[in-house]
């Protein structure tokens, strides 16, 4: 399933206050665009650099590493070294980003009390399963699900990688496209990149656009897909979103892609969740445990992470944190 955007690059609008002020040097740049479909969804590489042909080499070297980690990350591809562990139930000789991925996910997982989990994969096949069956899953399919969910019984050394039990399985759509946008980025600036915008899925950006202002992005609105709630200025750090209609199992959403991993469940009160935080491992990561968390413990959960965030809850009441620099103002139409 097409995975659907929603924080939208809106490239090229009038600065909000502050940040006027024009660099000819930037904007004479080469700039280009790099657009691919990967994860399941239409990703994009935008950069510049004085040389053309060093920014040519720099975008081939941020494609090869993002393809590197969809080909094994990704639940798309059977061949995927991810699709094998979950087939076999072991990965002998890991890539060394896989294991890496794993490492932060379990820190995640053991720091948010397992409100972050990989290895809720039964849950989505146990309710992807009833979808095309036109039902939902009954509650004791939802419970022997759950039985093989546990971050614990994933162990994951540069050697081996294995689930302790039999039928678990994981999934990276949670942390995957976060973690590829840090490493693309790395890539870029490895290569004398100062300014780029790297779209994995989730956001990582550098520098400024080709308008001389920071990167710009609009979170759109969870109820509304047309419509955006606001335009979100980056400030270097990463940006990634969560929501509850990107894949839903029920009409009115309350059933998602989303779980609870000590319930089985979709969590019942947010829609939406957007994290800015230094990396997009875990800006991608914490939207989950945003969403498991709720509203009411969102302010506390982002002092806690050091991270900002805005969540959007199920009538469509949003709140935000005073770390983002936002603008409400005529509609945006997307880049």
């Amino acid at each position: 399933m097409k995975r659907r955007q929603w924080l939208r690059a809106t490239l090229g609008l009038g600065a909000i206050a502050g940040f006027s002020g024009l660099s000819p040097a930037v904007k004479s740049l080469h700039w280009e665009r790099r657009s691919m479909l990967g994860f399941g969804t239409t990703l994009s590489l935008h950069a510049a650099h004085e040389d053309a042909g060093a920014l040519d080499r720099a975008l081939d070297a941020g494609v090869l590493a993002l393809r590197r980690i969809e080909n094994q990350m990704s639940l798309f591809q059977p061949d995927s070294a991810l699709s094998r562990l979950n087939r076999d139930g072991v990965l002998h000789a890991p890539p060394d980003e896989l294991v890496d991925i794993l490492d932060i996910a379990h820190a995640v997982s053991r720091d948010s009390d397992g409100a972050f989990d990989v290895t809720v994969q039964p849950l989505w096949l146990v309710f992807d399963s009833a979808r095309r069956a036109g039902r939902l899953p009954t509650a004791r399919e939802v419970h022997e699900a759950r039985a093989k969910v546990d971050w614990r019984g994933l162990d994951a050394t540069p050697r081996r990688i294995r689930f302790d039990t039999p039928g678990m399985a994981a999934t990276l759509n949670g942390i995957a496209q976060g973690y590829a946008a840090d490493h693309v980025r790395a890539v870029l600036a490895s290569r004398g990149i100062r300014h780029a915008l790297v779209d994995a899925g989730e956001f990582a950006p550098l520098g400024r656009n080709s308008d001389a202002r920071p990167w710009t992005l609009g979170i759109a609105d969870p109820h509304e897909e047309s419509a955006l709630l606001a335009r979100l200025m980056t400030d270097g750090r990463c940006i990634a979103t969560s929501a509850d209609n990107l894949s839903s199992f029920s009409g009115d959403h309350r059933h998602h892609h989303i779980f609870d991993p000590h319930t089985g469940y979709s969590p019942p009160a947010l829609s939406s969740v957007t994290v800015v935080a230094d990396t997009g491992a875990m800006a991608d990561a914490l939207t989950k445990v945003f969403f498991v968390a709720g509203p009411a413990q969102a302010r506390a959960l982002a002092h806690r992470w050091r991270v900002d965030a805005l969540w959007v809850d199920k009538s469509g009441r949003w709140e935000a944190t005073p770390g983002l620099l936002l603008a409400q103002d005529a509609p945006i139409k997307p880049a």
